[in-house]
Formats: C-alpha cells, structure tokens, sequence
C-alpha cells in the first residue's frame, strides 16, 4: 500500500468515532499492536528528545524500505507512534522524506492533544523523517 493509502485507512477508521475518548480509546487498542522494539534499543541514545514522556525509536533499512520499532512508557504516546509506524513503515526512504502526513490532521489528532503531547508528535514525525534523510544520503553515496 502505498503512504496515501494507508493514511486514507486510518482516516476512515477515525471517521468511525464521534467522540475524541473514543479515538483515544482506539489509539490505546493500536498500542497493543506496536511490535515489540528490542531491548537493545531502549537507551538514550533512541530517546526522542521532544517528547514528554519516553519514546525509543529505531530504523534500519532492509532492502531498499526502512522498518521502524518503538516503544513509549506513555500509552496514548505509544498508539500515536504505532499510527506513525503503520503509515511510514516498509517505505523508500525518499518517500517518507517527501511524505505529507495529512491524516495527522484530518483525524484530528494535533487539535485534541494537549501541547506538550502534540510537540511530541512532531518530534516524532521529525525524527523518522531524518531517519530517511540519513537512508537515503547513505544510499546514495
């Protein structure tokens, strides 16, 4: 699928809910479904500065497409890393790097959440972008 099509899914699985504690109620569900980062990346050095609570984000570059694992000790923090995963996983790095993320703000996600939550959102977007911009220099070297 392509960044578009899996940030339309999502969009309409939000469109499902009328009420912002359900959405966050469905982001908690998606928090389950983050696969499990190894522990070996739960250090300082994959701690996203930014955040309020702690995110640990790690990519590596298979083939030609970055996989992504995370973790947080928050877990609405943790569904939004997991969305963020879902839309910017298995991708070429030049299509995460030129990805307009959209859905971000058609589900409503960065009006609903609380300042210091929604600079962690960005903090995230930000950093897997220059995981890609990193890839990518790297592939193109």
């Amino acid at each position: 699928m392509s960044l578009d099509e899996i940030q339309n899914e999502i969009i309409e699985e939000f469109e499902v809910f009328t009420d912002w504690m359900d959405k966050y109620y469905y982001l908690i569900e998606l928090s389950k479904n983050l696969p499990a980062i190894s522990p070996n990346f739960k250090t300082n050095e994959y701690l996203i500065e930014g955040c309020q609570s702690k995110v640990w984000l790690h990519a590596e570059l298979e083939g030609d497409k970055i996989k992504f694992s995370a973790d947080s000790d928050a877990i609405i923090t943790k569904g939004i890393i997991a969305l963020l995963i879902r839309v910017m996983a298995d991708h070429k790095p030049e299509d995460i790097m030129n990805a307009d993320l959209y859905f971000i703000d058609r589900i409503g996600l960065k009006e609903n959440l609380s300042p210091t939550r929604s600079n962690g959102l960005l903090a995230m977007v930000k950093q897997m972008k220059l995981y890609a911009l990193a890839y990518h220099a790297k592939q193109n070297k």
